[in-house]
Parts: structure tokens; sequence; C-alpha cells
């Protein structure tokens, strides 16, 4: 069965313009990563302020996360239907007025409600930037070019975290949500200059200059135009109006329910282990120094992990990768605590757990775009996101209150191993190669190719 045209030159190379659109979208997640997290970077600063007590504190820093999880249900969707290009540009706008707003709050009210806003923008860009990453991609590269995006969120969320520590001690906690709306105004810049609307969505739409629009796309790719677009079946057009019960519709619905469950416990884990791994260590006998070490490399291997997890696959399939990922995840974590008693050997467990669990994310996030047809991608892969988002809410409260309970770190990191050994089982059955799409290409309709 015939597919419809794909902006794609082949599995060997891309083109510069290609490249360039997804550094467009790694910088977006980098800001992405400073808007969500500078919550965590200001915290202190803004307890003393407001004299505020450990839960009201708790509760601005999960207002991102919330945030994130609408924006990830709710606001990312719309990219399936007013395009891609147009949802980024709208979302950077939301997180923005959400950091100048956050700066000028008067108490915790009036932050924590913003930092909701700036989590609705964020959620919704996040998911849309990573499925324009993967439509920009070749086959070969699309692993590497997803795995870039998560790698950008963390390089962000990091290089804002030494950032702030200066602009705190110059100019107050304010000024770092200034700064983070001066870049977000800024990228509007770098969007509308340089990043493309999807090609699929285009030719999936079908409004009246969408051929004119990917022409122009096309030229200044360098690659050759198309003659005439597809004619969408009429049974596309009716899932178009019903684009979140398509999820779920017979087809799909094992990829959607398997996608859900992978994303829910590997997010879980993933703000389990670097939210509590640091506390941890000292529990078990490190000194403070030690713990906030253990802590700093988990994030460096999850820097590592994404960008490793992209050039593996970019020479074996997607869904080999996400699997060894997964079952070297399962190991590591049900020895992490054999290994506490040797600070050298727990701080390279770490190192390499860390580098597992986030090379699992950019596999999953990977694996979620080539999952669904274009029509419902931005829909699918922002589900999948949000009901992760849950996971990483309740993570925090679940395994404080197994702390409270007597649970041991011992205890919690077998338990954790135990989930991820659910998922890397369950991970098995995803497909992994790109979803069918809907047929009829006219005969005179040219599919782009190098010159």
């Amino acid at each position: 069965m015939p597919e419809y045209p794909k902006f794609e030159v082949s599995d060997e190379q891309m083109s510069s313009f290609q490249w360039t659109a997804i550094g467009v979208c790694v910088v977006l997640n980098m800001l992405d990563g400073f808007d969500i997290l500078v919550m965590a970077f200001t915290a202190n600063s803004v307890k003393a302020e407001w004299d505020l007590s450990a839960a009201q504190l708790g509760v601005l820093l999960s207002a991102g996360l919330l945030g994130m999880a609408i924006g990830a249900l709710f606001i990312a969707p719309w990219g399936d239907r007013i395009g891609r290009r147009k949802l980024v540009m709208s979302c950077v706008g939301i997180a923005t007025i959400g950091m100048i707003g956050a700066a000028l709050a008067q108490n915790e009210v009036q932050l924590g409600l913003m930092r909701i806003l700036t989590g609705l923008g964020v959620g919704g860009l996040l998911s849309c930037t990573n499925v324009l990453a993967s439509e920009y991609s070749s086959p070969r590269w699309r692993g590497l070019a997803v795995s870039l995006q998560t790698t950008g969120f963390t390089v962000g969320a990091t290089v804002g975290g030494l950032a702030a520590v200066f602009m705190i001690d110059s100019w107050g906690w304010r000024s770092v949500f200034v700064v983070g709306a001066g870049l977000s105004l800024a990228s509007l810049v770098v969007v509308t200059w340089r990043l493309p609307e999807s090609v699929d969505f285009l030719i999936d739409s079908g409004a009246p200059d969408a051929l004119d629009r990917i022409n122009r796309i096309a030229r200044r790719a360098g690659m050759r135009p198309l003659a005439a677009l597809p004619v969408r079946p009429t049974e596309l057009m009716a899932t178009t109006r019903a684009r979140f019960p398509a999820l779920l519709a017979p087809a799909l619905r094992r990829e959607t329910l398997t996608l859900w469950l992978l994303f829910l416990i590997m997010l879980f884990t993933y703000y389990f282990v670097t939210s509590w791994s640091p506390q941890l260590l000292v529990t078990a006998g490190m000194s403070p120094s030690r713990g906030l070490t253990g802590g700093v490399l988990l994030n460096i291997g999850g820097v590592i992990g994404t960008l490793l997890f992209g050039f593996l696959s970019a020479r074996i399939p997607v869904g080999r990768v996400l699997a060894a990922a997964m079952f070297v995840t399962v190991a590591l974590l049900a020895l992490f605590p054999a290994t506490l008693s040797s600070l050298g050997i727990a701080l390279l467990s770490g190192l390499l757990m860390g580098m597992c669990i986030s090379g699992c994310i950019a596999g999953l996030l990977a694996t979620a775009a080539l999952a669904y047809p274009t029509h419902i991608r931005a829909t699918g892969v922002g589900s999948a996101i949000g009901i992760g988002r849950t996971g990483a809410i309740a993570s925090p409260l679940i395994v404080g209150a197994l702390i409270d309970a007597g649970w041991t770190p011992a205890h919690l990191y077998v338990a954790a191993a135990v989930l991820v050994l659910v998922a890397a089982g369950a991970a098995l059955s995803l497909r992994t190669s790109s979803a069918p799409e809907p047929p009829a290409v006219p005969a005179n309709a040219v599919v782009p190719t190098t010159p």
C-alpha cells in the first residue's frame, strides 16, 4: 500500500535545512529546561522572602510539573489541528507570559498560578518539538534527533542552574524569571525565521495553500517539489475530527496503552532516582557533599545516555536499543544498594544508572513519534508525555510516604527495578517502525528526493 510523500532525503544523509530545523527544536528544549526548573533554582530565596513552610514550597515545586502534564494532554493535540509551528509559537508565548508573571508575583499563590501557566506552555511545546524533530529527520538519524531534544532540556536546566546562582546573588531571585522571559521572547524570533511547518502536517491538512507552502520549503532545502497533493481519504477526514478517541481505536489501542504504561513507569522512576538519590545516599552513610556529587553524576550520565542512545539508534533498530537500555536499568537499580559501601563504585553506578534511564526516555520519545500517523502524531506523543508526567508528580509523594513507613534505600531501589522490569517486558511488544499512513498518492505527485 503506498504512503504519503515523506520529507526525507535518505537513510544516509540529511540536508543542512533539516539539521537547522532540528537545531531550533533543541534550543527551544534548552529554554524549556530552564523555564520549568527555574523554581528549583530560586526555591531557597523565595522561601526566605515569604517565610514559606516546606509544604508550601513543595506545592510551588510541583506546580510547573502539573502544568506540564495538563499542557501535554490538552494543548499539544492542537498541533494536529492548527499545525506544529503555530502551536510552538503559541506555547512559547504562554511560557513567556508565565515567566513575566512569576517575576511580578507578590505572594506564593500568584507565583504558583504563574508556574502552572508556564508549565502549560512547556508541556505543549515539548510534545510539538519532539514531533517536529522526528518528522524532519531521516529514518536513520531520527533516534539521534529526538535524543538531542532530551539532552537540550537537561543542558538548559544545568546551565540555567549555574547562571541562576550568579543572578540571584547579584540581582535577586526575580531576575532569573526576567532573564528566562527575555530568552523565550528572543526564541520567537528564531522560530519565525528558521522553524518551518511540518511537511507531513501540510500534506495531511489539505489546505488550499498547502502545495505552495510545501514547495517553498522544498526550494529552501534544495529538494524537488511535489507536483500535486495526495487526495485525503474519507476515513482520514473522519478520524481528524476525533483525534484523541482515535488513539484507542483497535488499530492503535495496544501501542497507545503500552506507551502510556511505559512513560508512566519510566518518568516515575526517573524522578525517584534524580530527586531522592542524593538524600538516600546520605541516609546510607555518605556525607551530604558526596550525596550531592551522586546527584550531579546522575544528571551528567543523563546527558551522556541520551546522546549515546541517539548514536546507537542510527545503527541499531530503536526497539532493540530501548529494550537493552531498560534491562540494563533493571540490573543497575537492583544492584545499586549493594554498592553504597564503596564511594567510587556507588558513584560509578549512579553515572551508569543516569545514562540508562535517560536513554530509555529518549527511546520512548522516538518510539512514540513512530507509533502514530501524521494526523494524530502530536496528540499521541502529547498524551504519552502527559500520562508520564502524572508519574513524575506522584513519584516524590509516594516515595516520601514509603520512607516515612520505614522503607530502606534497598527496598526502594529493588521496587523500582521491578517496575522497570515490567516496563521492559511491555516494551518488547511495541511496534518501532513508522506507523502506517493513509493511502492514495496520485500518479503525478513527485516525492521529494535529493537533487
